[in-house]
């Protein structure tokens, strides 16, 4: 199965997400909860914080998780998505091109390393 058609499993108290890789543009903490923002605009609440979201990432997509990236205390983003880095305002502008556009804020710092990423990994 490629990449993109790869499905995670989120398991919540009460409820299971099964989302594909390819559909996720970010994770938003909120202290103990994680909002999962999808390309249909959806936006799923996760009972777990971002470091176990992220572990669960790492656990399910191996090699491939690093196609999301953590940056700073409260989003993890898909790299994929990434349209905009705007150091001035702090934020990354997230979108496909058709259908959705999101600014996310950011430090400075992870700002500058996604922009260098960006420029020496052609992600």
């Amino acid at each position: 199965m490629e990449n993109k058609d790869k499905l995670v499993y989120f398991n919540s108290r009460d409820m299971l997400f099964r989302i594909p890789v390819s559909q996720i543009v970010y994770f938003e903490a909120d202290g103990n909860y994680t909002f999962i923002v999808t390309t249909n605009k959806l936006k799923a609440c996760l009972c777990m914080n971002l470091a176990h979201t992220e572990q669960a990432l790492t656990t399910q997509l191996g090699e491939h998780a690093h196609q999301f990236m953590r940056i700073g205390k409260s989003v993890i983003v898909n790299m994929r998505y990434i349209y905009q880095v705007d150091i001035a305002k702090q934020q990354i502008i997230l979108s496909d091109f058709q259908h959705f556009t999101y600014a996310v804020p950011a430090s400075k710092e992870a700002l500058k390393t996604v922009k260098e990423l960006i420029i020496h990994n052609r992600i």
